[in-house]
């Protein structure tokens, strides 16, 4: 009985405590530091403030282990260094009121104490009056001893003007904080958006940002460039030049308020400008690009970022969004900064008209644009909101009625109506603008003879030919010919298969497969997603010609192949279908055949190699790792050192076996066999390489390797693959980097361009 009386008593009050200053401290910088990319932000910001012109950033495990940004501005004097890590020290505010007039980014001054809180923080300063640099370090907001035993105090050193800040172990106190992070690639990519985004809009500051160790900056720009060079230069030639841009202030009124013949007091009584850079319709992507800064200060709004969305919901497909900068100079006393601890958002007044007035001038400016919008089979003029006097509309009418008018197809202009419910006109689609993609036209295919039955048939077995024959023959001139079994029929096409992504739960897959999607160029892929086959311009330089819209492109096929081919081996990882050779060679053979060939290049350069030893590395390294290949690859050596059997990366595709003996000498050196995800990258990379269709004579003009074979089956077979089998699964599969797009790819005509020259002559 007592033990029930004592239970069911209610609890008593908790006492209330004072938390400790360390505590209270954490919990402060756990709001301002979210990940490493949010502290880079506070120190670019604090770089910016102190006015300087070029910003150097090095990452390292994603600012895990490293964050370090170093400026050229104006440097912090030594006296400020001891309380400069301390909570609530700034040189941006002295009274409350100042709030009211801020322009500067920073002004509570906890960025730095936040970060020394949850990293080892040091900083190497030098003012332009200071004979030297100063270093220190500091430790929860206090200075602290480089080393035990040693002094706090800041210590001389070597270093130039201006401000260089480091930040090591980031949260290494706080491990469900860090654990909670994501991957060190995820969180480099955070930091390369932040330095990108500071970059556009300071377009007069110079920007690099790399991982430490590399050689090159993944982000450097230089300085005293424009906010469109600087769009260019980080995101790319495609948004570059589908770029429209509009200016606006409080002082211009919308022609809608000038038809009301309305009094807009109230937008000149609090003064504001800004400019926008934002794409046209032709531009598409799969999500929002929205860049917004108020008073020079990287913001998020979700009210603006809607309504500029809802102006091109109208314009752009379903699914499609647009890239959109937009910079906001409103007066200080309008905008409250201090609503956010990270300061991402603001409030300011006037928001609803400010918002509007931006809308309507973006949604004016898409209208009023000249370039047409272009689909696959036809041209739409009319954007959205163009603007016609419903007035004179009915005027034109009437006039018709009277002159006893009657419409006809055959008008330049017509009316119509926009989605907005105003009446508009809309062009009439020339044929200059017309995108001709019918199947029936004539293509370069019709030049050529076209493959009989029997030589389709024939075009599944794949034997050496003479040209092959001579460059991988033995000394003894014996040869073997390599046949595979269970071919795919010659008009099998990737149309009629759909080739699954394999279920993988290796994180070096995962990681590689995130890669190529992270590394697609997104113009590019839409390119080739839509492209139409025109036909090869020459197959032993792998050119082939392909149009999209009214553009005609000359392309690298066996780039884009080689591409392809790594990115259906991640596809299939695993679960390939086999290509069983017969009879299965020895790989020491094939191995020799490419060894005795490399190593007379390798003479003629005055290399000597033993090319036995060679010989015996290469076929042990594989003999080695059969197991694995045989798991992974489906690439089968047998116990007698026979060659079984190679991975299927595409049905209908078999490539040239008599490239076969220089994937074997290849992957002995050039895969790493010591590292998971190095090693399956780099033999996805050779298996790529072998698939991918080119000439290997190319290499040795001049040395008897005239064309052989040109009008040949080999040659036959190999145009009806690369258009009947290569491009179109290009078409479906491949997402197209970006060092394509900057090698491989040349526009070489474009329709309107091409009228333009016939009008003049």
């Amino acid at each position: 009985m007592d033990n029930a009386d004592s239970s069911s008593e209610p609890a008593g009050p908790q006492p209330i405590r004072r938390l400790q200053e360390s505590l209270i401290n954490r919990i402060a910088a756990g709001e301002i530091i979210h990940r490493p990319s949010s502290a880079l932000k506070e120190l670019i910001e604090n770089s910016l403030d102190a006015g300087a012109t070029s910003i150097r950033v090095t990452i390292k495990d994603g600012g895990l282990k490293l964050l370090q940004i170093q400026d050229n501005g104006c440097g912090i004097r030594k006296s400020d260094l001891p309380i400069l890590a301390e909570r609530f020290t700034t040189s941006k505010l002295s009274t409350f009121s100042d709030l009211q007039s801020l322009r500067t980014y920073g002004f509570r001054g906890e960025a730095l104490a936040s970060i020394s809180h949850v990293a080892h923080l040091s900083v190497i300063t030098k003012t332009m009056t200071d004979s030297c640099a100063y270093k220190a370090h500091y430790l929860d907001g206090r200075l602290t001893p480089a080393k035990p035993g040693q002094s706090a105090d800041p210590k001389p050193c070597a270093g130039n003007d201006g401000t260089t800040i480091t930040a090591e172990n980031l949260f290494y106190n706080t491990p469900t904080r860090l654990a909670a992070l994501r991957s060190s690639s995820e969180e480099y990519a955070r930091i390369l958006d932040v330095v990108t985004r500071y970059a556009v809009h300071n377009s007069t500051v110079s920007f690099v940002c790399k991982k430490a160790g590399t050689a090159g900056p993944d982000i450097s720009t230089p300085s005293n460039s424009t906010t469109k060079q600087a769009i260019r230069l980080l995101y790319g030639q495609t948004i570059a030049r589908e770029l429209l841009d509009a200016k606006f202030s409080s002082g211009v009124r919308s022609a809608d308020e000038d038809s009301m013949d309305v009094d807009n007091d109230d937008a000149e009584e609090d003064g504001w400008h800004g400019e926008a850079l934002f794409t046209s319709a032709n531009y598409q992507a799969k999500k929002t690009v929205f860049l917004l800064f108020i008073n020079h200060r990287l913001v998020e709004s979700t009210r603006i970022k809607r309504a500029v969305e809802s102006v091109y919901s109208t314009i752009l497909p379903k699914g499609t969004f647009p890239f959109v900068y937009l910079s906001l100079e409103i007066d200080p006393r309008a905008v409250d900064v201090n609503v956010h601890p990270t300061k991402r958002e603001v409030h300011f007044l006037d928001e609803e008209s400010i918002i509007s007035r931006v809308s309507d001038e973006i949604q004016r400016t898409l209208a009023g644009q000249a370039r047409s919008r272009t689909f696959e089979y036809q041209t739409q003029t009319l954007l959205t909101g163009g603007i016609l006097d419903v007035n004179q509309s009915a005027k034109k009418g009437k006039g018709k009625e009277k002159a006893g008018e009657e419409d006809d197809d055959s008008e330049d202009e017509e009316e119509a109506v926009a989605p907005s419910g105003t009446i508009s006109k809309q062009k009439t689609v020339y044929s200059k603008d017309k995108i001709r993609v019918s199947q029936a036209d004539r293509k370069l295919d019709s030049m050529f003879p076209i493959l009989d039955p029997a030589t389709q048939a024939s075009a599944t077995q794949f034997s050496s030919t003479e040209r092959d024959r001579d460059k991988y023959r033995s000394r003894d001139n014996s040869s073997s010919s390599l046949r595979p079994t269970q071919t795919p029929a010659a008009n099998t096409s990737p149309r009629s298969h759909d080739i699954p992504e394999s279920e993988c739960y290796l994180t070096s897959i995962s990681g590689l497969r995130s890669d190529v999607g992270k590394a697609q160029h997104n113009f590019l892929t839409e390119i080739v997603q839509k492209h139409v086959f025109v036909g090869i311009v020459d197959v032993r330089r792998s050119l082939s010609l392909i149009q999209h819209e009214t553009k005609l492109y000359l392309l690298n096929h066996a780039s884009f192949a080689e591409e392809l081919f790594y990115q259906l081996g991640l596809r299939q990882f695993g679960n390939y279908t086999r290509l069983k050779l017969e009879p299965p060679p020895p790989i020491r053979h094939l191995v020799r055949l490419a060894v005795r060939t490399e190593n007379e290049r390798w003479k003629e350069c005055g290399l000597d190699m033993e090319a036995d030893e060679v010989v015996e590395r290469i076929v042990t390294k594989l003999t080695g790792n059969a197991g694995m290949l045989n798991e992974y690859f489906s690439m089968r050596i047998t116990p007698e050192g026979t060659l079984a059997s190679l991975p299927l990366l595409l049905p209908g595709y078999i490539p040239d076996l008599a490239r076969l003996p220089l994937l074997l000498m290849r992957l002995g050196p050039q895969v790493c066999w010591t590292q998971e995800r190095e090693c399956f990258s780099t033999f996805l990379r050779e298996l790529a390489y072998f698939y991918s269709p080119g000439d290997l004579t190319m290499s040795q003009k001049g040395k008897g390797s005239e064309k052989v074979d040109g009008d040949g089956p080999g040659e036959k077979r190999e145009r009806w693959q690369i258009e009947h089998v290569l491009f179109p699964a290009m078409r479906k599969y491949l997402l197209t980097p970006r060092n394509l797009l900057d090698r491989d790819v040349l526009q070489v005509a474009n329709l309107p361009d091409l009228y333009r020259v016939f009008e003049r002559c």
